[in-house]
């Protein structure tokens, strides 16, 4: 039985029923904005990651939207969401969760949680594959900037890293912007109660027993933040000098060819470029070879370093270089193989990919993790 036969049969096994109820329930309680990812059932043949994409109709090329029967599938088990924390319409997340995967982490998130509730705020720990999430549930939605102000701050008058500007290791909180422009996503995170399918198990939430029902009762009863308690825990502050997003440029710094022998997937390429948050999109040249991708944003290339790209059809770099008549010198590429159509879970319409980066193997020289 091969690795990912043997995983399918674990996560057969963690299936449970999903009552309309307790959908219902989640539905008001996590979905603030209809967009959504979608974990790959596969992993990258590379990166032997499950990354997250956004899912589209295969007619219209729109991404769908999440409605209560995605919901069901999620918590039954036969798919993994993740979820976007901010509605650009209004700024405003219904939810604070704080994820925290590094070494020690968890001691980190408790200490986080301790003071929490003596402010008056309380949260729920889930845990996860490498460390736990910490969520706050709020009354109604209320402001992402607000939200990062009160519990980064937080964090970093308790000695707590937040991830961002130059710290490469600490939590990070979700929402992770202050506000978003209405045709960004942001970051999304994986939704509760599912199953993680690079683990193959489900994560419960600490100070409940282990059951969709009794979970979301859990997590009803737990008191809500307020806009009033919000706007006192905040009053005076502002978000950390050292989280604030860099000025924008005046005019986006291009690449250009710069010749010489090193590849460039842009010297080998004439389709029309589109800028999607931190990258150009355009047509994979393997994938028009077979007639697909009509829409032309499934090669994804990195404007910081465009040595990195991706399909996210799932076109290996050496079926890209071959494509455009440019065969990577090692000779180890199996080209007649016809493209499997993988799902490959990389949130290919964020402000970035997957936490901002190409995962390894999207490049010719080192990728950055996924």
């Amino acid at each position: 039985m091969s690795t990912h036969d043997f995983r399918e049969e674990r996560m057969q096994k963690l299936r449970l029923n999903a009552p309309a109820s307790v959908v219902a329930d989640y539905f008001r309680l996590f979905v603030n904005r209809r967009a959504y990812t979608l974990q790959s059932n596969r992993p990258h043949p590379e990166s032997a990651r499950h990354y997250y994409y956004r899912p589209k109709d295969k007619i219209t090329g729109q991404g769908l939207s999440l409605t209560p029967d995605t919901i069901r599938r999620h918590l039954e088990g036969e798919i993994t969401i993740g979820l976007y924390a901010i509605n650009p319409a209004t700024q405003c997340s219904k939810w604070v969760a704080i994820d925290a995967d590094y070494e020690d982490s968890l001691a980190d998130l408790l200490k986080l949680r301790f003071y929490l509730r003596q402010d008056g705020v309380d949260s729920a720990l889930e845990n996860s594959h490498r460390g736990g999430h910490l969520w706050i549930f709020l009354a109604e939605p209320l402001p992402a900037r607000d939200c990062r102000i009160y519990v980064c701050g937080l964090a970093l008058r308790l000695g707590i890293p937040v991830k961002g500007g130059r710290q490469r290791e600490g939590i990070e909180v979700f929402p992770k912007h202050n506000e978003l422009k209405p045709d960004r996503y942001g970051n999304a995170i994986r939704g509760p109660l599912g199953i993680h399918r690079g683990a193959a198990q489900r994560f419960w939430f600490d100070d409940a027993a282990e059951g969709l029902e009794q979970q979301m009762c859990y997590l009803n009863s737990l008191p809500k933040m307020t806009s009033d308690q919000l706007a006192r825990l905040i009053a005076g502050k502002a978000i950390p000098p050292q989280l604030l997003s860099p000025e924008p440029k005046a005019e986006a710094v291009i690449w250009k060819p710069m010749g010489g022998s090193e590849f460039r997937i842009l010297d080998h390429i004439n389709t029309k470029l589109r800028t999607v948050g931190h990258n150009n999109v355009t047509r994979c040249p393997s994938c028009a070879e077979e007639g697909h991708d009509r829409s032309g944003d499934n090669l994804s290339i990195s404007i910081e370093d465009p040595r990195k790209y991706i399909c996210w059809a799932g076109c290996t770099r050496d079926m890209i270089r071959a494509a455009v008549g440019c065969p990577r010198p090692v000779q180890h590429a199996l080209y007649g193989q016809k493209k499997e159509a993988l799902n490959v879970e990389i949130q290919c319409q964020s402000d970035g990919l997957t936490r901002g980066e190409i995962p390894r193997g999207g490049s010719e020289g080192d990728g950055l993790r996924g």
